[in-house]
């Protein structure tokens, strides 16, 4: 299995993502463990599976 690392603003906010969902200006991410996490005003950028990376970005509502 991929677990991802969550990157915002060139920071890592996530770590172990399995799942991840963007809605309007949401992000909801979710670990191996059941932990999730909710991004607001947010959206993902880039998805990289080799890197283990899903990228975000903070928008302006």
């Amino acid at each position: 299995m991929c677990e991802f690392n969550v990157i915002l603003n060139g920071k890592t906010v996530h770590k172990d993502v399995v799942y991840a969902k963007a809605e309007g200006n949401n992000v909801t991410v979710k670990s191996i463990m059941g932990e999730v996490k909710e991004f607001k005003n947010c959206k993902i950028i880039e998805v990289d599976v080799n890197a283990t990376r899903l990228v975000l970005t903070s928008i302006t509502p």
